[in-house]
């Protein structure tokens, strides 16, 4: 069950970040470009060779037939050393715009600085950084503070992308060591890790220098600004204000556990370009602060005190919004919880929510969030080294699930102390650790400021986007809150598609789901602050993208995504390889699909994982059941939340399991549309554990949390995968009943057996 974990955490908690989309380039006829002896070992030889390759590559798409547009061609003349052609092509690549509700214009504002520098060099015969200074004053500093704070966020980050981008040359190059020549796809990748790598290594020594005084040139800039809560403790600010502004304006808030100074900064100058104070606020002991960082707990808080501190300023109009994505949407959902009086207007983005989705999920702690605390803990800024640690956290993984110990020891098998890990290991129920966190209940009744709410069908933490939506309409009827949802993941939910590109995990988006999420930001905050019209995109309360239909949709509700609501029951085997039926009318009370799984197993921890792709022709269905539909007569729309009322009986007191939906396309591929995740103790209600008896039938009401909509094909089926959950990536049950942090191996009894009975079925929000 390998797989890359840290890429997987990285979306999953909002940490990875791309200055620009990478853009997929179509498969072209199968060449082979030949490159010297010792490239990939000898940075003068990679030099000298590079040119001709791009020459090469650019002569043989010379009619752009394999995908070869602007965005893949000024590389390849950058490459190449055509500095004057490389600018055309990156001046029409910067001025297209995608067709979506949001249009997408690309960010290649260090590729635009890097060329014109080069063609000064060459047509001048300045010295590089001389040749940087001038391309500056005449790209850079000629835009306007909209456009400029947009730029700078590749700008400001070139230093911090350096190691990133000398390890994917690494990656690029380490084939040539075992061979002479590359297919087109693996040149190209090569020519675009080279030319990210080497412009970075050629503008990281001059460039913080120039962003420092074009900042100075337009805005007031304070770093560094403590504000004491009322426990005694430090909360640090960045404030960045537009000069020559009014007096007093609105403020915009992102408050972080991630105090990395570059991010903070593009942040605020981002909003103050828009015509706002913009203040990045980082957690207590993260920057300027020498308290303990301690994730959670003290945030609500601490946001709250900033947010009365800035009202406070002779600068500020007495209004605040707050945006941000992942545990930045946590933070607004944990502040607007303790009411301040300047806090009026929300924009979460892919937001956990403690105790619901993070760490946990179901009730079932993932092991992604183990190793979570040491990045955003184990100093005042963030501790990359540790978060990449892939190898570590692979053999950790693996260690524990082959000794069988309980998952309480992952701190001793690491031999690394995890206290707040732990911390939250103690807490399984919806107790009222986590309850303080975040609003509950009746809390949400009294949250009468307007929310903007994004997130993506694809994003680790939709059930927490959701659940702060979902229970906001519940104790607020009437709420100012709206969704805008589509098939994005965790970094695409909060940036749009600017950050990820046209493809995700093997599905090409449609046109109309390509949107700018920080365009949107500002239109949003113009709304309520400035009385600027309403997003066009906020057409009523849900608005969704249709995969496969090329449109945006909008309902009031949840609910009224779908036109109707199907059941499908489960029924008996129908063909050969152990599939069995998703029938229209239940195929009897005595009908079953029984699955055994021995928990004492440890033959796969080496497995090897099919699939994974959101369009795939593999799927996983090791050691699972699998339930197919007929085919549909004509093309159905899944849009919405599916739920079911699962009917079955286990011979232990628990067990967990994951039910995930495909639409099975006519040509055999598979198309991910949604899951539910749960431990069966909690299905009922996560606040208080519910044992099963042992051999008795139950009932599993339940409804999933994470929404979709998708067109699917006329002859499609609609599959369900039923796992019973055992892999060494998050905490096993064994069944005993005993808190299952505290279980092992020891634990495991004979072997689980879990039967789905026919009154079982799924409950799937369609329309024609």
């Amino acid at each position: 069950m390998l797989r890359s974990i840290v890429m997987t955490a990285l979306v999953a908690v909002g940490l990875f970040c791309a200055g620009e989309a990478a853009s997929a380039v179509p498969a072209a006829p199968s060449a082979l470009y030949a490159l010297p002896a010792g490239v990939a070992d000898d940075p003068a030889r990679l030099d000298a060779a590079m040119p001709a390759l791009a020459r090469r590559l650019l002569a043989d798409d010379s009619d752009g037939a394999s995908g070869g547009d602007s965005n893949q061609r000024f590389r390849l003349q950058l490459a190449a050393g055509d500095y004057a052609a490389a600018e055309r092509s990156l001046e029409a690549f910067a001025a297209s715009a995608t067709q979506g509700p949001v249009p997408v214009r690309p960010n290649v504002a260090h590729y635009r600085l890097y060329a014109r520098a080069k063609a000064l060099q060459a047509r001048h015969g300045l010295g590089f950084d001389a040749a940087l200074e001038r391309a500056f004053a005449e790209t850079v500093a000629t835009m306007d503070d909209r456009r400029a704070g947009v730029a700078m966020r590749v700008l400001n980050a070139e230093a911090a992308d350096a190691p990133r981008q000398r390890r994917a040359l690494a990656d690029a190059l380490a084939p040539l060591r075992a061979r002479s020549a590359l297919d087109r796809d693996a040149a190209l990748a090569l020519v675009r890790s080279y030319l990210a790598e080497r412009s970075d290594a050629a503008m990281s020594a001059r460039l913080p220098a120039l962003v420092a005084g074009d900042d100075a040139r337009r805005y007031l800039i304070q770093r560094d600004v403590t504000v004491a809560t009322p426990d005694g403790a430090t909360v640090c600010a960045t404030v960045v204000r537009p000069r020559g502004a009014p007096a007093r304006r609105p403020t915009l808030l992102n408050f972080t556990i991630y105090a990395d100074p570059v991010t903070t900064l593009n942040e605020a100058r981002r909003s103050a370009s828009n015509g706002y104070v913009g203040v990045t606020g980082t957690s207590r002991g993260k920057g300027c602060s020498t308290d303990r960082a301690v994730p959670y707990e003290h945030d609500g808080d601490d946001a709250a005190t900033l947010i009365d501190w800035i009202a406070a300023q002779p600068w500020s109009d007495g209004r605040v919004g707050m945006y941000g994505g992942s545990y930045e949407g946590f933070t607004q959902w944990a502040a607007a919880k303790r009411r301040p009086k300047a806090l009026k207007a929300l924009m979460p983005s892919v937001t956990g929510a403690p105790g619901i989705d993070v760490p946990m999920e179901g009730g079932i702690f993932y092991g992604f969030q183990y190793y979570w605390p040491f990045y955003v803990t184990n100093n005042r800024q963030v501790d990359t080294a540790a978060m990449e640690d892939e190898a570590r956290w692979n053999r950790l993984y693996r260690q524990w699930y082959l000794s069988g110990r309980a998952y309480r020891e992952l701190p001793q098998i690491d031999g690394t102390p995890n206290p707040f890990y732990l911390r939250w290991l103690s807490h399984p129920d919806y107790d009222a650790y986590w309850q303080a966190m975040i609003p509950y209940r009746d809390e949400f009744a009294a949250l009468d400021l307007p929310v903007l709410t994004t997130t993506g069908y694809y994003d680790g933490a939709q059930i927490g986007a959701l659940y702060y939506l979902r229970e906001h309409y519940r104790y607020r009827p009437n709420a100012e809150h709206y969704l805008v949802i589509g098939p994005y993941n965790h970094i695409s939910g909060q940036r749009g598609t600017v950050a990820t590109g046209t493809r995700l995990r093997g599905y090409t988006l449609d046109p109309q789901a390509q949107i700018d999420l920080g365009e949107l930001r500002y239109q949003w905050f113009d709304y309520v602050f400035k009385g600027a019209p309403k997003p066009a995109l906020l057409a009523d309360r849900i608005n969704y993208q249709v995969m496969g239909a090329n449109e945006w949709k909008h309902a009031p509700s949840l609910a009224a995504m779908a036109q109707r609501r199907q059941r499908f029951y489960f029924g008996a085997a129908v063909d050969g390889d152990g599939r069995h039926g998703l029938l229209a009318t239940p195929a009897g009370a005595d009908v079953f699909a029984e699955q055994t799984i021995d928990l004492r197993d440890r033959s796969d921890a080496d497995r090897l994982v099919p699939g994974g792709g959101i369009v795939d022709a593999e799927l996983d269905t090791a050691g699972s059941v699998v339930f197919v539909s007929a085919p549909f007569a004509a093309a159905e729309e899944f849009s919405g939340l599916f739920s079911g009322r699962l009917e079955a009986s286990a011979n232990k007191r628990d067990f967990d399991f994951n039910i995930s939906l495909y639409e099975w396309m006519p040509d055999g591929r598979y198309f991910e549309l949604s899951r539910y995740q749960s431990r069966a103790s909690y299905v009922g209600d996560l606040s208080r554990r519910q044992l099963l008896q042992p051999d008795r039938r139950t009932v599993l009401n339940f409804e999933a949390g994470r929404a979709t909509s998708k067109r699917m094909q006329a002859g499609s089926r609609l599959l369900a995968v039923v796992s019973v959950l055992r892999n060494p990536q998050q905490q096993i049950n064994y069944g005993s009943g005993k808190p299952v942090a505290a279980e092992s191996i020891a634990d495991a009894g004979e072997p689980l057996r879990v039967r789905w009975y026919g009154g079982s079925y799924l409950e799937i929000p369609l329309s024609r």
